[in-house]
């Protein structure tokens, strides 16, 4: 049985529709880090798929924890052997102190890309401290179309570790400036390793 509100399907035989997930996810891959340099998704390799099995794809980064306070960082590659996939994107970054002195909203030059084959920045300063992480997601969309630019759109809560301590978010997202297929997807840290935490990758059926 459906529920529907306004002639939307809401859920369909216990399948929930939220945002840009709107059918059932298959769990594809699961990587854990462990002093890892990064964790790699690359399709064909150790049972990823990342092509055009599905229109959409979803990373979700839990309790990611680094070594060293640095920052959090996705890259994607295009064909060849390296993560450097040209990239135009736009970032914006609430945050809220610990201890309430000051919260606000800020649109982030430093941390946008403009035809850049550098990593974008997914968390500025992560907190190493023992109970310090960082979650969130990314969204991959139709990554093998050779026709488009590969379209991204990720969030991130974390704690930052600089300066004042606190609640720290990034929304971003961009795009892949090639029609060249994405056939890889890379999160490491700036400088150091991940220490520990897990990355799930999910393909998003279309019906």
């Amino acid at each position: 049985m459906a529920i529907i509100s306004n002639g939307t399907t809401i859920a369909d035989a216990g399948s929930f529709a939220s945002g840009l997930v709107n059918a059932d996810s298959v769990l594809i891959k699961e990587l854990t880090a462990s002093s890892s340099a990064n964790l790699t998704f690359v399709h064909g390799t150790s049972s990823v798929v990342l092509d055009s099995t599905y229109p959409i794809y979803v990373f979700k980064y839990i309790n990611i924890h680094p070594a060293s306070v640095a920052q959090l960082t996705v890259n994607f590659r295009d064909g060849d052997s390296n993560f450097d996939a040209t990239k135009t994107s736009n970032t914006f970054n609430p945050y809220h102190n610990e201890d309430g002195t000051s919260g606000s909203v800020s649109y982030r030059t430093a941390w946008d890309l403009a035809q850049s084959t550098s990593a974008q920045i997914i968390a500025q300063e992560l907190g190493n401290g023992n109970d310090e992480s960082a979650s969130g997601y990314l969204h991959l969309f139709e990554p093998s179309n050779t026709t488009f630019v590969k379209h991204f759109i990720g969030d991130t809560n974390y704690y930052q570790n600089f300066g004042k301590t606190g609640s720290f978010g990034i929304h971003y997202s961009g795009y892949c400036n090639t029609t060249a297929a994405i056939d890889g997807v890379q999160f490491a840290m700036s400088s150091g390793n991940i220490d520990s935490g897990t990355i799930k990758l999910y393909g998003i059926k279309d019906s």
